[in-house]
This record gives structure tokens, C-alpha cells and sequence, in this order.
């Protein structure tokens, strides 16, 4: 079982419109340095997965692991260097999302961007489609 990179929280955009991308997910330029500096340590892993599973009181909830290979079903998205592999069960969740990393005093995170939301829990860390 691989284990967890970090927490990640989940926003809707709701005036955002899905446009076709060449990647099922963009990154933004905090998340490509976070995502190189937290492989750096780890040689033997070559990019991290997106997977959703069926948590929270919303639903759904993203779930972020180290990885060595690419599996079978994986949609594979290649940006400035960085590996980032969609298990099928998320890939049409994640459709027109941007994937990016937030600092601030009390908390670090990724945050997925995620348009096709409809709706969020309280805390931010489950949602439905």
C-alpha cells in the first residue's frame, strides 16, 4: 500500500466553464514545486496519484499517493517535469480541474479547483458531483 503525500482540500468553482484542455488536469506552478520537491527524497517514485474514494459527509474525497509505475488504467498528465497519475474512478471527476498548492500560517495544502463540483462539506474535504 502506498503511502499518503499530504492533505488535500477540495473547492467548487462555480462561475468557472469547463474548457478542453490537452491534460484531464492542469497544475499551477506552487503545485509543480511542491510535487518536485516532495519526490526529490523519494528516487524510487516517479510521480504521485489522484484517486477519489467514497468518504466524508459529502461523498467523495481525493486521496494523493506516491507511485512507481503507471497502472493500467491511469490517465497520465506531464507538466514542467512532473508526473501526475488519475486512477480511472477519478478521471471524469477531475475533467477541467487545476491542482494547486497553498501555504499560509496555520496550514499547507493541495487544493483542487474543481468545476464540476456541486457541492462541498463544511470542512472542505469531501464533495459530490
Amino acid at each position: 500500500m502506498a503511502s499518503s503525500v499530504v492533505r488535500a482540500t477540495v473547492r467548487a468553482v462555480s462561475k468557472r466553464k469547463i474548457q478542453a484542455t490537452r491534460a484531464a488536469l492542469t497544475l499551477t506552478p506552487s503545485a509543480v514545486q511542491k510535487i518536485k520537491q516532495l519526490l526529490k527524497d523519494k528516487p524510487e517514485h516517479v510521480g504521485v496519484k489522484v484517486g477519489v474514494r467514497t468518504r466524508g459527509c459529502n461523498g467523495l474525497s481525493y486521496t494523493l499517493e506516491y507511485t512507481k509505475s503507471k497502472g493500467d488504467s491511469d490517465e497520465e498528465v506531464i507538466q514542467d517535469g512532473v508526473r501526475v497519475f488519475i486512477e480511472k474512478k477519478a478521471q471524469l471527476t477531475l475533467l477541467g480541474t487545476e491542482m494547486d498548492y497553498v501555504e499560509d500560517k496555520l496550514s499547507s495544502e493541495f487544493v483542487f479547483n474543481n468545476p464540476n463540483i456541486k457541492g462541498t462539506c463544511g470542512c472542505g474535504e469531501s464533495f459530490n458531483i
